[in-house]
């Protein structure tokens, strides 16, 4: 593929400046999935996870100057955003209950499929219930297989205390699934 066929993001976000309505389409279609995902796992809220992601792209429409390409790659840019607004939307509603928006499919009735889905269930809950500064480096490292340096960009904070923060993380998540008895590595088979 050419590049033209497959532009990089600073070629698009350029091109987006000069009002290419296109490049932007490109750069929502390549960015919206990881952006969505990162907010439904820190909020567990479909709506709210919706919300983030729209903001984040109007942001990103309403200020593209406010993105500097020296200070790392566009996706940690975005990120970034996505993590204030989660921030602010959980600050916002932290006096109210988090929705219960379990997925209401039910697997192929097999006992092993349910199993899994009964254990996946337990982790979101366990990740959900993680303080936001834990939640957040398990959601960017663990979820979103993000290296610590990048999370570190996304966080603002030095790469150590990505590592302590995941570490302590990773030992709450082990101590509350423990306690529920659900077994994380069945989620992971």
């Amino acid at each position: 593929m050419s590049a033209e066929e497959n532009p990089d993001d600073a070629g698009l976000l350029g091109r987006m400046r000069k009002g290419d309505a296109d490049a932007f389409t490109t750069l929502y279609r390549r960015h919206q999935g990881p952006v969505y995902r990162f907010a439904l796992q820190m909020t567990g809220s479909r709506a709210v996870a919706e919300d983030v992601t729209q903001e984040v792209f109007m942001a990103l429409i309403r200020n593209p100057e406010s993105y500097d390409a020296a200070r790392g790659p566009l996706a940690s840019y975005l990120y970034g955003v996505a993590r204030n607004t989660v921030h602010r939307s959980l600050e916002r509603d932290r006096f109210c209950a988090p929705e219960s928006e379990e997925e209401s499919a039910a697997p192929d009735n097999a006992l092993a499929d349910l199993t899994r889905q009964e254990t996946l269930v337990e982790v979101r809950r366990a990740i959900l219930a993680l303080p936001a500064n834990y939640r957040e480096v398990v959601v960017l490292c663990d979820l979103h297989e993000m290296s610590y340096e990048d999370a570190a960009e996304v966080m603002g904070c030095a790469v150590g205390t990505v590592r302590s923060r995941l570490n302590r993380a990773r030992n709450l998540l082990a101590a509350k699934l423990t306690r529920t008895g659900a077994n994380p590595a069945r989620c992971l088979a």
